[in-house]
């Protein structure tokens, strides 16, 4: 029976995802499932070491296909290795995984990956379609599919009217758009994205968003990976936040930021307050501070009634949620503080 059969069956994943049998190198067992019902990105305990520097300490993550993952950290925190292994670059120390269904680094899966890496160069002296024809060789598009191709990606991201300037010509803005058409040709089903954002203005970033939600809408899964959280937010379906080498958040926003909750200021308020508006959601006291978590937006005048109908003085109302910058330097602040915790002891 293959690793890619139809029935489910568990086999034992070696460095790089390989299945092996018998060897005595590292090895985790791994749900192997059809390719096509299989997630984009399924790995298990991925370690990865350089000397003595543990760069991976066990990650495990999954994503659906047709979904765009939010791969967050501070630097050091593990993105770039883990990059590097889901795409087969280098070889983990322990653990696996499987891409598209198959195991990570193989060859014939990685005809169906888009990678748009943080810092590249194109040839000055190509023009862009010709750097996209290049790239079309190396995945083996067929050639009778290769000019719609072209032209599908040079329009998807703004550069159809530019498809016959020379590179060295192009402006950061437009080279990172070049950037992302590569990563687009042949319409892959797992896209890597690592900054994608990072050399464009507002408004060119305002069109990234755009053209990851059509990526999204033709079915592919894409990992995003950059520093600028607000982009996150607008446009992940669901995050993974990783510190030291361990992914110590992951789901969707919602998952990670918690429910909504409004904080309100107030003099007079006492415990028996709390009793007093339960109605509205889950509540605590912290001073003269009352916050109440799961919350209707709609409802919070009612709850402001309420507590003026109390005898309660208002002072300041915050209605929302804590945004993913603040969740993200709070699990990341957490992350240390245990290290450093370890350390000591």
């Amino acid at each position: 029976m293959g690793a890619l059969d139809g029935d489910y069956r568990f086999v034992l994943l070696g460095p790089g995802g390989i299945p092996v049998s018998g060897s005595s190198g590292p090895a985790v067992p791994a749900l192997v499932s059809r390719p096509a019902d299989a997630p984009a990105i399924e790995i298990r305990d991925l370690r990865k070491r350089y000397g003595r520097i543990e760069a991976l300490a066990g990650l495990t993550m999954t994503v659906g296909r047709g979904e765009v993952f939010g791969f967050l950290g501070p630097n050091g925190a593990g993105k770039t290795t883990a990059v590097k292994l889901l795409l087969g670059l280098a070889r983990p120390t322990s653990g696996g995984g499987r891409i598209l269904g198959a195991p990570i680094g193989d060859l014939a899966t990685r005809r169906r990956v888009g990678y748009l890496p943080e810092l590249f160069r194109y040839q000055p002296w190509l023009r862009a379609r010709e750097v996209l024809a290049l790239h079309a060789d190396l995945i083996g598009l067929p050639r009778g599919e290769r000019r719609a191709s072209l032209d599908d990606v040079l329009g998807l991201v703004g550069l159809a009217d530019r498809a016959g300037d020379l590179v060295g010509g192009f402006s950061k803005g437009m080279q990172q758009r070049l950037g992302l058409a590569v990563a687009l040709v042949g319409r892959p089903d797992l896209v890597f994205l690592d900054e994608p954002t990072s050399a464009l203005d507002p408004l060119g970033r305002i069109d990234v968003r755009g053209i990851i939600r059509e990526v999204r809408a033709r079915g592919s899964a894409i990992f995003l990976n950059s520093h600028l959280l607000t982009e996150v937010e607008l446009v992940c379906d669901r995050v993974a936040i990783v510190a030291r080498g361990k992914v110590v958040a992951e789901g969707t926003l919602d998952d990670v930021l918690g429910a909504p909750e409004v904080r309100v200021r107030a003099d007079g308020l006492d415990p028996d307050t709390l009793a007093a508006v339960e109605r509205f959601g889950r509540p605590s006291l912290d001073g003269d501070e009352l916050t109440i978590r799961g919350l209707d937006p709609d409802l919070v005048p009612d709850l402001v009634a309420a507590l003026v109908g109390r005898g309660a003085r208002i002072r300041g109302v915050d209605a929302g949620r804590r945004s993913l910058e603040e969740r993200f330097i709070d699990l990341v602040g957490r992350a240390d503080d245990a290290a450093a915790g370890g350390a000591a002891a």
